[in-house]
């Protein structure tokens, strides 16, 4: 009997037991809205990776393009990127895009003004130098505590910048609300890329949350074959990538870097082997989803799903994978004030996260 209730314990943990997850589709036919943010109870503001700005209303399903955002250079994993609402200025919105200076594609940070349902006072704050011909690893995510703005930036696909402080590629940024550099980050140069540098060794970050609760800057970002890390990010660390990995190569099966952990380097939080091609990260606190709060929610590209890590006592004790039957591709998470948990596909739809009921 002892050896049943544990049986049964270990499948409730693991979900197998559970009740599946519904979803309701809220609207199709977008291409690839890669980030939102919420506007009010019943709106949010959508980003389409080929460059469009829309507003989705929750209620109607209405959904109306309101802007092209300029200069955007939508090349392999580029475009249009994050959008987040500033908690410094009403009605202002920052947006994280792909451009081409003419020296090279960059990631950027702007901010807008929404008016009107329409972008006004729109301009760059702060052009990376994290310069490639590519179209890989852009990142990138924003984030916010009470006085600075966090984003990130992938490594390009040039591994050796994770390790670089002479570029922003491979690294996560503070600034000010104006896109100045603060005084207090940890690097400082003659080369001014290094100043607005916060931590660095990263590979391709792709989710970036600031959780009140408890006061961490949480990051997941994507391994290469095998070795998607969740980290908390701290000042001025080492994250370590390329030195250190868990994943492969993926010509064979040789690890990547000198080991999977080293002294002066931090150590992921948890780690993916197999990687699920993290994008997206919020910390759920609420009571609309009893079961997912305090967890960490994370959209998986490459298997389908939600991805949830609850923690205990600082530790991940159990993980599930919901929202898996609907085979999309999860690229955007959000939680709205009303405490509704919606999602973005890459196909081009937009669900809400039903709770469940005994």
């Amino acid at each position: 009997m002892k050896g049943i209730i544990y049986l049964l314990t270990i499948l409730f943990s693991l979900g197998v037991m559970a009740k599946p997850w519904q979803t309701e589709k809220i609207v199709s036919g977008l291409n690839v809205p890669w980030g939102m943010a919420v506007i009010d109870n019943q709106r949010i503001l959508v980003t389409e990776r080929h460059g469009r700005l829309g507003i989705l209303n929750l209620a109607s399903s209405n959904y109306q393009n309101i802007f092209e955002f300029p200069n955007v250079s939508p090349i392999g994993q580029g475009g249009l990127l994050d959008v987040a609402r500033s908690p410094f200025a009403d009605q202002h919105y920052y947006f994280t895009y792909s451009r081409d200076t003419g020296e090279s594609i960059e990631t950027v940070l702007a901010i807008g003004k929404l008016v009107n349902e329409q972008i006004v006072e729109l301009k760059d704050l702060f052009v990376t130098q994290s310069g490639a011909s590519s179209g890989r690893h852009f990142g990138s995510r924003i984030a916010f505590d009470d006085q600075y703005v966090y984003f990130s930036v992938g490594d390009r696909g040039e591994r050796a910048n994770g390790q670089d402080l002479n570029t922003h590629a491979g690294s996560i940024l503070r600034l000010l609300p104006d896109g100045s550099i603060p005084a207090g980050n940890p690097f400082h140069a003659p080369k001014e890329s290094a100043n607005a540098i916060w931590s660095y060794g990263h590979r391709n970050p792709q989710g970036l949350y600031y959780d009140n609760g408890s006061q961490q800057l949480w990051s997941v970002e994507h391994g290469p074959r095998g070795g998607d890390e969740v980290n908390i990010i701290e000042k001025g660390s080492n994250y370590g990538w390329p030195i250190t990995s868990h994943g492969k190569e993926y010509w064979g099966p040789i690890k990547v870097g000198e080991a999977e952990e080293m002294e002066g380097i931090q150590s992921p939080k948890y780690v993916y082997v197999p990687s699920i091609a993290p994008s997206s990260l919020v910390v759920y606190r609420g009571k609309n989803y009893p079961e997912l709060n305090n967890a960490l929610l994370m959209g998986s590209l490459k298997f389908t799903h939600i991805n949830v890590v609850h923690w205990q006592q600082g530790q991940p004790y159990k993980e599930q994978r919901i929202a898996g039957e609907l085979g999309e591709r999860v690229r955007s998470l959000l939680v709205t004030p009303d405490d509704k948990i919606l999602f973005s596909t890459d196909s081009g739809n937009i669900y809400y996260l039903l709770p469940r009921t005994e």
